[in-house]
């Protein structure tokens, strides 16, 4: 005689939501974006040290590479440099052989969590000041029922 089925499921721990998203087929632009950025990560090292904060690995297609820059003049300096970047990508196993660079301002070479040690509005001292002048000069000026 079978046993009856039963509607009980066991209990499971959820998934952390990285993990549930890497899981599926949908994570596979996430996965793309995480290799592109460690190909970027190990290409970085091999440019000349000027260039490096100011251009970033954006794609790679079969032989292909492209990068962004953050003006005309790292262009240029990139465009100098294309012969070192297609070895330096042969060496981490790339079988690159034309590199395409465009000009894109900014350009994010860091996540922002290593850009902004304060916190992500953090502002100087002299907008505070800008700040606490404009506010002094609009009470100056609001009738005193309205303070």
């Amino acid at each position: 005689m079978s046993e009856p089925k039963s509607s009980v499921r066991t209990a499971s721990a959820p998934k952390p939501a990285l993990d549930a998203v890497m899981a599926d087929k949908s994570g596979n632009p996430l996965r793309r974006a995480l290799w592109l950025d460690a190909l970027d990560r190990q290409l970085r090292p091999h440019l000349p040290p000027a260039l490096r904060n100011h251009c970033r690995l954006a794609n790679t297609r079969d032989e292909h590479l492209v990068f962004l820059v953050d003006s005309p003049v790292w262009h240029a300096k990139l465009r100098l440099a294309e012969a070192q970047l297609i070895d330096a990508a042969r060496s981490i196993g790339l079988k690159a052989t034309k590199v395409t660079i465009k000009t894109a301002s900014p350009v994010p070479v860091r996540s922002p969590a290593h850009d902004n040690q304060n916190g992500p509005h953090a502002v100087s001292a002299a907008t505070h000041k800008g700040l606490r002048d404009a506010l002094a000069s609009l009470q100056d000026v609001l009738p005193k029922g309205k303070r």
